[in-house]
C-alpha cells in the first residue's frame, strides 16, 4: 500500500481503509502479467535460487507484505517487482521496493544494496539503489500512512488531476466533482 500512498494521498485510504478497487483493462492486464511472479515456488539455477512471492514483514517498520521475487546468488539477496507499465516520474515503485529490501534485511541479517523493478511496458529491469536517501523517504512514507491512519480522515483529491486520468480509481474517488463541491 506504500506504492499506492505514494502516488496518491486518497488512493490509499481508498483501497488500504475502505476496501475499494475498481478491475478495468489495465488493472486485470497487470493481475495477468503477474501471475507467474505471484505464483510461489522456488527455482533452482546453477548457484542462483529464485524464489517467488515471498512473504516479508517488519517489526521496525510495522510493515507486513510479498516480494515478487527474490533472487539470491552468492551471498547476495536481490528483490524483484513487476509492474504493468512503464517507469514513471514518481518514486511510488522506488519507495515500495525499498520497503520489501528493508523487510527482507531485517528477517535475514544482511545489507541489500539494490533490486530491480521489471517493467511489462518497456520489457527492461529498472536498477534500483537502494540509498540512504530513498531509505529515508521510505521510512518518510511508512509514517505518513500511519499518520493518515491515525487522523481517521480521508484525504482530498489530488491537485495534479492529471495522475487521475491513469487511476482505475478514478470513478470511485470522484476527484473533480469532490473538488467543485469544496469550492
Amino acid at each position: 500500500m506504500l506504492n499506492q500512498l505514494e502516488y496518491c494521498e486518497r488512493r490509499f485510504w481508498l483501497m488500504f481503509v475502505q476496501g475499494e478497487m475498481e478491475i478495468n483493462a489495465p488493472v486485470l492486464e497487470g493481475i495477468w502479467q503477474h501471475e507467474r511472479a505471484h505464483t510461489a515456488g522456488t527455482e533452482r539455477q546453477g548457484e542462483e535460487v529464485t524464489l517467488r512471492r515471498v512473504y516479508v514483514y517488519s517489526e521496525a517498520l510495522r510493515l507486513t507484505g510479498f516480494v515478487d521475487i527474490v533472487e539470491m546468488k552468492g551471498g547476495e539477496i536481490c528483490p524483484v517487482e513487476y509492474k504493468r507499465g512503464k517507469m514513471g516520474r514518481w518514486l511510488n515503485d522506488h519507495i515500495q521496493l525499498c520497503a520489501q529490501a528493508m523487510c527482507l534485511e531485517e528477517r535475514t541479517g544482511r545489507k541489500i544494496g539494490y533490486g530491480f523493478i521489471f517493467y511489462f511496458g518497456s520489457r527492461r529491469r529498472e536498477r534500483v539503489d537502494f540509498t540512504a536517501e530513498l531509505r529515508a523517504k521510505t521510512r518518510a512514507s511508512v509514517q505518513r500512512a500511519f499518520d493518515l491512519l491515525e487522523k481517521g480522515r480521508m484525504p482530498p483529491p489530488l491537485e495534479n488531476l492529471r495522475k487521475c486520468r491513469d487511476c482505475s480509481l478514478e470513478p470511485i474517488c470522484l476527484p473533480r466533482e469532490v473538488r467543485k463541491l469544496q469550492e
